[in-house]
């Protein structure tokens, strides 16, 4: 499978477990479910454009990059401290689901990540092989 439709993939699927970790914090009350989210809304919305609009180019890259890192912290940020075993999670209903999806967000996320910068790196070389080339 080409490289760029698997950081496609990647990444929408860690926007995809994002909301759904998003909306099952609103759902438990750790998050607000205010206007606030608007926020939200808009980070997704800039990395879903990254991922689809702006693919194989370098600012497409660099801000699925971003979006990853942040995304792939999640998972430590809920299972660090009272926020997953000790907290509200462990006996309430739907702790396996929550669980699965802060899982499953890290592995994608990471994924993407490792995807972007590999990426990012080949766009490098291929600017250093045009710029040493005579031809060009």
């Amino acid at each position: 499978m080409k490289h760029n439709v698997m950081l496609s993939v990647a990444s929408l699927l860690s926007i995809l477990f994002m909301t759904l970790h998003h909306a099952d914090d609103i759902a438990r009350g750790m998050a607000s479910g205010g206007i606030v989210n608007l926020v939200v809304v808009l980070i997704l919305l800039v990395w879903l454009y990254a991922t689809l609009m702006l693919a194989e180019r370098r600012s497409g890259y660099v801000i699925t990059l971003l979006a990853s890192l942040f995304a792939s912290g999640m998972p430590i940020v809920h299972m660090s401290g009272a926020g997953l075993a000790g907290g509200k999670i462990a006996d309430s209903g739907g702790a396996f689901f929550f669980v699965w999806t802060l899982i499953a967000l890290g592995v994608t996320a990471l994924f993407s990540v490792v995807l972007a910068a590999r990426g990012l790196c080949s766009l490098q070389r291929r600017k250093s092989r045009q710029s040493n080339d005579p031809n060009s």
